[in-house]
């Protein structure tokens, strides 16, 4: 029988936190969509692994065997998938790295320069990932590296520096009766239908739609897209707005949309990360001191804990 690795995963965090709440917040997914996956997960094996009542999730006798034994077969797998994918990369010289949106802006070509000039011979491959994997890949070892908006699904398991924030403005079409206005007031917007990412990606979608800094005010979504493409055109189309990192207005302007400063939210963050397994890879240390070097970073509150001696882990 093969089962899927990542229900696995979903299994082991409601174990864990005994709540399908607190395990889809820590999986950034929603919660329909983590008790769906369970759902599946049991009826693939053929038994139950919960007990759901108004207290949480009881692990059953059966789900308690399967608790024991997952996480450190989960462990050897992503050994063994990192392992073998970064065996064909040192192969062919070649260091793949993940970015959601814009990366690291205008810094990214500097990056990239620079660790040219470190690992001659080596070349960089960037891999732009769907706003479904705020990870850019790095969970499914599908990039060695990672460039990230903060915070993001996973992000407790691997390693993060941070490299710079910046602040959150608003997209809208042209036509919108506040195009006009030279900054706006987030409470302003609270009425708005948004352009959402999918709902599977839970708080990663909840930062995007500022849900923590509405007082309670409920979100109205106009539309879900996955591409930066189907985003920009159901803003222009007036399905909704969108909050955007200030970046965005030079990195994705297009005819009809219009971007204005906002007032009343919280900055965007960007950080670089890796994984765990290769914090003594001298590659991706390289590769992590050139987004350090090149932002003046000094990493996150654990700093000391990752390659070169900086990035450690941002919570």
């Amino acid at each position: 029988m093969d089962v899927d690795t990542r229900l696995l995963r979903y299994f082991v965090a409601v174990a864990e936190e005994g709540s399908l709440t607190r395990a889809a917040q820590r999986l950034f997914v929603s919660q329909p969509a983590l008790t769906k996956q369970v759902r599946q997960l049991e009826t693939q094996l053929g038994v139950r692994l919960f007990t759901r009542s108004r207290t949480g999730m009881a692990v059953t006798e059966a789900g308690r065997a399967l608790a024991d034994r997952v996480p450190a077969l989960l462990a050897g797998w992503d050994r063994t998938l990192r392992a073998t994918k970064a065996a064909a990369s040192r192969a062919q010289r070649v260091l793949r790295v993940g970015f959601v949106a814009s990366a690291a802006n205008e810094a990214t070509p500097r990056i990239v320069a620079e660790f040219a000039r470190r690992r001659p011979g080596w070349r960089i491959e960037m891999r732009q990932a769907t706003w479904s994997d705020p990870s850019a890949g790095l969970a499914d070892a599908e990039v060695e590296v990672a460039l990230v908006r903060l915070p993001f699904p996973g992000q407790d398991a691997v390693r993060v520096a941070a490299l710079f924030s910046e602040p959150r403005c608003v997209a809208l079409a042209d036509a919108h009766r506040l195009a006009a206005h030279e900054v706006i007031p987030f409470h302003e917007l609270w009425d708005e239908p948004f352009v959402a990412a999918p709902p599977e990606t839970g708080r990663w979608r909840d930062y995007w739609l500022a849900a923590d800094e509405r007082e309670g005010h409920p979100v109205r979504i106009g539309a879900v897209t996955d591409q930066p493409d189907d985003w920009l055109t159901a803003i222009a189309n007036g399905y909704g707005i969108a909050l955007a990192p200030e970046s965005a207005s030079r990195f994705y302007a297009r005819p009809g949309i219009t971007y204005r400063p906002v007032t009343g939210v919280s900055p965007s963050q960007v950080g670089v990360a890796w994984a765990p397994a290769d914090d003594a890879n001298p590659v991706v240390s390289d590769f992590v001191q050139c987004c350090l070097d090149g932002l003046g970073a000094s990493g996150g509150p654990d700093a000391g804990n990752g390659p070169a001696g900086e990035g450690g882990r941002v919570r």
